[in-house]
């Protein structure tokens, strides 16, 4: 790995608000190594950040709310499906700084029951005192948010509006931060080599990594498609990095060592096969790990699926991204997922 040439000067130089709780732990994992064939296998824990019950979008807030400081905003609005991660923390964010917290959720995964409507994360939305709006689809949501900017405008509050997992250029650069911050920890543990296992959902938790592992070298990434069909999640992987590569002032490196797959995406985004609960189950009962159904889930499975792929002495590690919320809101599948 390179880091010498890395841009941590333009990385710096973005305002960011420091939500606290870094560096998250890298920890190995012996007996899932063991069950998997990879006894070098590492898990970065990102859903382990005290804030807001954790996750990989407080890095992407990170800098979302920066701006929002920079600017003067003092009401943060952001959309997601109902079980949104991103919704809780950007509450919980919110919270932390002051900030008023408008959530506009849609009902975009096929499900309902009261367990998907009313646990999970839709609580802790509240706890973190965000209002949160359930619209039916996309065209209320759009209304929505049309009439809270112009609530905010009458009542002389300035909106903040953050996209969709905080996926944009600028959201990207959280994990450009994370993924140097793991290289650091590799390179303390005399790792110079690593193949990282990754998620692509909104795209800019994998864009981030894609762009740093480029720029460092010695570091390939096998991205996991939990949202979005290859081709999608190709094609929105490229645009944000490039987009970010912009910000940094720096070229968009080539993504040859990036591999994506949706093999283990199954029916679509929200929906849990028995790959994934099998996965977690595997998780929980090697490492006593919790995953989510939704992101780490179908990523855990993907790793099962790749595991044979690696070289028996690769160093490979697999990014936790958090969610365990929004395994209540599948507590019936989840509950007999566990009883087998």
């Amino acid at each position: 790995m390179n880091f010498d040439g890395f841009p941590t000067a333009a990385l710096d130089a973005v305002p960011r608000v420091d939500l606290g709780g870094w560096p998250t732990p890298l920890h190995e994992a012996p007996r899932l190594g063991e069950a998997l064939g990879l006894p070098n296998l590492l898990l970065k824990r990102d859903d382990v950040h005290p804030l807001g019950a954790g996750g990989n979008k407080l890095r992407k807030l990170e800098y979302h709310l920066g701006a929002a400081l920079e600017a003067g905003a003092d009401t943060v609005i952001t959309f997601g499906a109902l079980q949104t991660n991103h919704g809780r923390q950007t509450a919980a964010a919110c919270a932390k700084l002051g900030l008023r917290c408008e959530l506009v959720l849609t009902a975009k995964v096929p499900r309902d029951g009261d367990a998907y409507e009313h646990s999970g994360n839709i609580p802790l939305d509240r706890l973190f005192g965000a209002t949160v709006h359930v619209c039916a689809d996309g065209e209320e949501t759009g209304r929505t948010y049309d009439r809270l900017v112009a609530e905010a405008a009458a009542e002389g509050r300035k909106v903040a509006t953050v996209p969709v997992g905080g996926s944009n250029e600028l959201g990207v650069l959280g994990y450009v931060r994370a993924t140097y911050e793991l290289a650091t920890q590799l390179a303390d543990r005399g790792i110079d080599r690593a193949h990282l296992v990754v998620p692509h959902a909104s795209g800019g938790t994998a864009a981030g990594v894609a762009l740093a592992t480029g720029l460092l070298g010695g570091l390939g990434v096998g991205v996991a498609c939990v949202s979005h069909p290859l081709a999608e999640a190709t094609e929105n992987l490229r645009e944000l990095t490039a987009g970010a590569a912009k910000l940094l002032g720096v070229e968009p490196p080539s993504l040859d060592h990036v591999r994506l797959g949706d093999s283990t995406l199954g029916p679509g985004y929200g929906i849990p096969t028995d790959a994934v609960w099998d996965a977690l189950k595997l998780f929980g009962r090697t490492e006593g790990v919790v995953l989510d159904p939704v992101y780490s889930g179908k990523v855990a499975a993907a790793l099962i699926e790749w595991a044979g792929h690696f070289a028996p002495d690769d160093h490979v590690v697999f990014l936790h991204t958090g969610g365990m919320p929004g395994l209540y809101g599948y507590a019936p599948e989840f509950a007999a997922a566990v009883e087998g």
